[in-house]
């Protein structure tokens, strides 16, 4: 990643060993999703921990749905706390702790133990989405207005690296294991502990670099402050009546990254079962997926700033559909391929295009209440997308290659969301000075 040509992309007092730190996050938690839910551990809590039961996919969505749903209830009055308290970087370092602590735990996890696996996951899948939505935070105090879409690819773009990095290291490991005999009850334990390590180191610098600018505000609400995290939730869902633009930004993200998730979530499944990718092949494939993600977010980000933040998901989202089709239809590792590649692509870009939206969106006294919305849209989306991919596969008989096509759906429908949003509006409702 270069930062070349970043002062003036950057706030005032803001510089790029900050950006750098900032950065770091995406590098440290990336090996999360790419190991443990995409890559690894989801494939082997199906067929080793469940030893392929046939509700071993619906225990493995359950668990990621009951994290998210967790999340949906509580990130937007975590992020409101955050504001309110200015302990955006507090915060963020306990869910950190807190999700390393849990990854390594799952190497405790063997064959049969559905029930800690499945516990494991809830935590650690709810501190890890803790820690995104605060980290995403920090985007409006670093980068200029113009250019979220710019540091927003720098970060996702980095993200992806710190993901193969991970999986890398894994994969060296798994290939060794595997040519001494060792079965994947014996290597996936030490994949889980090299994923908690990289992700601990990396984020040390995130935390000695970065700020937290960010000062203590008076209560609005002092008669409030018990509210339960729906009552807050319901309230800070009813003031998106100010912020129209923004409330269809979540619309349009619910849809699409219901999508995404299921690629996220059940790629390496897909893999393996349906196209016949052994686990070794399965990780080069989610390695060099990651390789076009970062590139789909580091180019696209520049893209976006010049063209259009609204234009740049478009073509993204147009992208997904084609992806879904090219998968849903393929026939060879080859075909796969081609598809896993643009899935890439479209994946960086697009979840770099929705963080930069949101600051754009977001008010500067509600940087983390806002981004964790944005929290509440992404894992509503990632129940229901990998949910209805799994009921349409039971649906019918087992046919997951309906299931990848019917996906494409959600990608329309979020292009459909994205017609009345105006981001010339949304921003002046959020910065009306």
């Amino acid at each position: 990643m270069s930062m070349a040509g970043s002062g003036n992309k950057l706030n005032p007092g803001v510089d790029r060993r900050e950006v750098f730190g900032w950065a770091m996050y995406d590098f440290a938690n990336s090996g999360y999703t790419t190991v443990v839910l995409t890559a690894v551990f989801s494939a082997y809590f199906v067929a080793g921990v469940a030893g392929k039961a046939p509700w071993a996919t619906l225990a493995w969505t359950t668990a990621l749905s009951v994290s998210y749903a967790i999340v949906m209830l509580t990130m937007p009055t975590l992020g409101a706390l955050a504001d309110r308290r200015a302990h955006k970087k507090r915060f963020l370092l306990m869910s950190t702790v807190g999700c390393v602590a849990a990854t390594a735990a799952l190497a405790l996890v063997g064959p049969g133990q559905v029930a800690l696996a499945m516990v494991l996951i809830i935590v650690s899948n709810t501190l890890y989405s803790y820690g995104e939505s605060l980290s995403a935070a920090f985007l409006p105090e670093l980068a200029r207005k113009d250019a979220l879409g710019t540091v927003s690819g720098w970060g996702w773009s980095f993200g992806y690296f710190g993901g193969m990095l991970a999986l890398g290291v894994c994969l060296a490991y798994v290939l060794w294991a595997q040519a001494r005999g060792l079965g994947a009850g014996d290597f996936v334990p030490v994949t889980m502990l090299v994923t908690a390590a990289i992700y601990a180191l990396a984020s040390v610098a995130t935390f000695t670099l970065l700020k937290e600018r960010a000062v203590p505000q008076p209560d609005q609400h002092p008669g409030q402050a018990g509210l339960s995290h729906l009552h807050q939730l319901v309230r800070a869902l009813q003031s998106l009546r100010q912020y129209p633009d923004f409330a269809w930004l979540l619309l349009c993200t619910v849809f699409y990254q219901a999508g995404v998730a299921v690629a996220i979530t059940l790629a390496a499944i897909y893999a393996e079962q349906v196209i016949g990718f052994a686990p070794s092949e399965t990780m080069v494939l989610i390695f060099v997926l990651n390789l076009a993600a970062a590139t789909g977010a580091f180019g696209l980000g520049f893209f976006q700033d010049r063209v259009g933040h609204k234009p740049t998901l478009a073509v993204t989202l147009a992208g997904w559909v084609l992806t879904c089709v090219l998968a849903g239809l393929s026939q060879t590792k080859a075909d796969f391929w081609v598809a896993a590649v643009l899935a890439g692509v479209c994946m960086g870009s697009s979840q770099s295009a929705s963080r930069a939206m949101t600051g754009l969106f977001a008010p500067e006294q509600k940087l983390a209440e806002f981004y964790g919305l944005w929290s509440f849209a992404t894992r509503l989306a990632s129940i229901i997308g990998p949910l209805s991919f799994g009921a349409i596969t039971w649906a019918t008989g087992g046919n997951q290659r309906v299931a990848i096509l019917s996906t494409a759906v959600f990608f329309v429908l979020g292009l459909l969301m994205m017609l009345p949003l105006n981001i010339a509006r949304g921003r002046a409702a959020a910065h009306p000075d």
